[in-house]
């Protein structure tokens, strides 16, 4: 258990039997009546971002939560094989866990594994990753008059608008948060 006033970014709480991380928060104490702790949860299980208002000093349920990096091995089936660097234990972790990240994960590739209660909860990749072109379209010269795009499929299946002097073969890097192109490697 924890106080309201031991609040922090990051802290894993539970509410009303659900897991949420602490994105922001603010300590309120109004002229009149008695203070509050305004905050913004985020549900470790469905992402979704709530408000949510505790009175001063208010007790909740901590969770222990840890983030800690770990290297893809390989897929066999629905299941995903990551690698503690520091224990070297092999970790399996669901597709649906990992859900739309798995187009950033490659071989050999470290992540941030987020456990609470001892259940992966999530894997975030890095915030840019280098991944190889596998397929697309040769861009012509003189297509645009202003520089344009096209289509490109990635090593790991993912597509991404690319410029059209980018061709099969090249390496890019993409940016994991808004899933768009960054410059050629």
């Amino acid at each position: 258990m924890i106080s309201t006033n031991q609040f922090k970014n990051g802290s894993a709480i539970r509410v009303d039997g659900k897991r949420f991380t602490i994105q922001y928060f603010q300590h309120v104490k109004p002229g009149k009546g008695a203070a509050f702790v305004r905050t913004k949860l985020r549900n470790m299980d469905s992402g979704a971002t709530v408000e949510k208002t505790f009175r001063a000093g208010e007790k909740v349920d901590s969770i222990r939560a840890e983030s800690r990096p770990m290297t893809y091995l390989y897929q066999d089936g629905d299941l995903h094989y990551f690698m503690d660097t520091d224990t070297y234990e092999q970790t399996p972790i669901p597709q649906e866990v990992i859900g739309e990240n798995a187009g950033f994960i490659t071989a050999n590739g470290t992540v941030s594994v987020l456990s609470a209660d001892g259940e992966v909860i999530s894997v975030e990749p890095p915030a840019h990753v280098d991944l190889e072109v596998s397929q697309t379209d040769p861009g012509l010269k003189g297509d645009t008059a202003q520089g344009g795009s096209k289509p490109a499929t990635l090593e790991t299946g993912l597509t991404v608008q690319v410029p059209l002097f980018v061709n099969t073969g090249d390496h890019v890097r993409v940016d994991t948060r808004s899933r768009e192109y960054l410059t050629r490697v």
